[in-house]
């Protein structure tokens, strides 16, 4: 850090120009003196293969890096602005100028008006103060001291729970920074929070994945207290995993968990995260997009995690993924998941700051994803059973002309082939959201629970068609 003043000399103050001692000569014809102024002044079946960045960069692991899946999903860039000077500046006059010492004036006119009311201030207030202590005395010796002390403080600042401070205080000992480590040593940092009395932490699964083949994980709470911890389970797709902390404390307080299907834009928003390893940083904001369709990578390889997120203006930076979104009641809306990075000019793996985009899981599909990994240790997606391209495009989801790996483009017997869905079918809308991609598609699909009922409005042939679906399953990530 630096001080923009350090190391710069201050500059000597003036001294006051010295009385006039002769005397005054006669008066000149008065003259009105010139005034001036003052101053101046898919479905849960996508198409397998590389793993790179798709819609966003992710929030978490400041040290790792992806690429974006080709093809993929990118919304639009951004416009980039650049950052501000702010430093300090070298103007006239400003710090760092040297300082001129003015011109002694002459005892007459202006300059000795301004000395002799300059002394005349300077005995009024010597003559005040001798009197006040006059005063004090006399009363001190008649009816005791006058002598009023200031308080030791400003008094008990209360914070109300629904102050942003408050709700920090409350959700903060409830929030870990997780240090995830693989067997040669590297990893990075995330976030956390705490989902049960029996220790169990939800955070990404971009933040453990360095651990979850005999890695080193760990988990420190805002006091200091660090505990080991072992991956419970882990959904690539939906980005979200378990942890459960070892020797797990008795006294835990799980989050509240709220509801995002009522979180309305313009709702208030409280991140906490571990910001390039800064633990327990607060952030705020709003919700500035829902239903935003998004897809990131944690760079490993291997396939995109889809989402329909949440999307925040509350500062978010590497690190914070993983970390609890709240709303301003301090109830969990979203998980912190990705930004959008202007490294490569839209959503890319660069490590800049927030530029005010970040994007966070719906907390009532993490909440349905968290309990399936805790009770069976493997995720369960919703699918529809066909294979969507995943170029960008929009036009809507396309039912591709074969599989994934060589397999049917629609699943023999499933919800699609139920449905009369054919190869060639551009998907347009599920229910009353419109679709534009593949990955819109998917993400949309993997808010749902398996078993539900969908409505899908699909093209064929110039035509339009709408049929309902029942979604199907499909447990773990290959």
């Amino acid at each position: 850090m630096s001080t923009e003043n350090e190391g710069t000399a201050v500059p000597p103050a003036p001294s006051a120009p010295p009385v006039p001692v002769d005397a005054p000569a006669a008066p000149a014809p008065q003259a009105q003196a010139p005034q001036g102024p003052y101053g101046q002044d898919a479905q849960g079946q996508a198409p397998q293969g590389p793993q790179g960045q798709g819609a966003s960069g992710d929030a978490g692991h400041p040290g790792a890096s992806s690429s974006a899946p080709d093809p993929s999903w990118p919304p639009p860039p951004p416009p980039t602005a650049p950052y501000g000077d702010g430093g300090s500046g070298s103007g006239s006059g400003g710090w760092g100028s040297s300082y001129q010492q003015p011109a002694p004036k002459s005892g007459r006119g202006r300059g000795g008006l301004v000395a002799a009311v300059l002394v005349a201030a300077l005995v009024a207030g010597g003559l005040g103060g001798g009197l006040g202590y006059v005063l004090a005395k006399d009363n001190d010796e008649s009816t005791g001291s006058t002598t009023v002390s200031a308080s030791a403080n400003g008094g008990d600042v209360k914070r109300d729970p629904g102050t942003t401070a408050g709700v920090a205080a409350k959700a903060l000992p409830s929030t870990v920074t997780i240090e995830a480590e693989s067997t040669s040593g590297e990893g990075g940092t995330g976030t956390g929070f705490v989902f049960d009395k029996q220790g169990h932490i939800v955070t990404n699964n971009h933040v453990v994945a360095d651990a979850v083949d005999g890695g080193k994980l760990t988990a420190t709470f805002p006091t200091g207290k660090k505990y080991d911890a072992e991956v419970v389970g882990h959904a690539q797709g939906y980005d979200v995993a378990v942890i459960k902390l070892k020797d797990a404390p008795s006294d835990l307080n799980p989050l509240t968990l709220g509801d995002s299907d009522k979180v309305a834009v313009g709702d208030s928003t409280i991140a906490i995260g571990a910001p390039f390893g800064l633990s327990d940083t607060v952030t705020t904001g709003i919700i500035s997009a829902k239903n935003r369709p998004v897809a990131s990578s944690d760079g490993s390889g291997s396939q995109a995690s889809y989402m329909s997120a949440l999307q925040t203006d509350a500062s978010i930076n590497p690190g914070n993924s993983g970390g609890p979104l709240l709303d301003a009641q301090g109830n969990v809306i979203g998980i912190n998941s990705a930004i959008q990075s202007t490294g490569n000019g839209g959503f890319g793996t660069g490590q800049s700051g927030s530029i005010g985009l970040g994007f966070a899981i719906p907390i009532n599909q993490a909440k349905y994803v968290a309990q399936e990994l805790i009770k069976n240790g493997k995720p369960v997606y919703a699918k529809i059973g066909a294979s969507v391209s995943l170029d960008d495009s929009s036009d809507g989801a396309q039912i591709t002309d074969q599989g994934a790996g060589g397999a049917a483009p629609v699943e023999p017997g499933g919800p699609a082939a139920k449905a009369g869905l054919k190869p060639g079918d551009v998907i347009t809308k599920l229910d009353d959201r419109v679709i534009d991609s593949g990955p819109t598609l998917i993400g949309e699909i993997w808010t749902h629970q398996p078993g539900d009922k969908v409505t899908i409005t699909y093209e064929r042939g110039g035509k339009q068609h709408t049929v309902d679906v029942t979604l199907g399953s499909r447990v773990g990530d290959n």
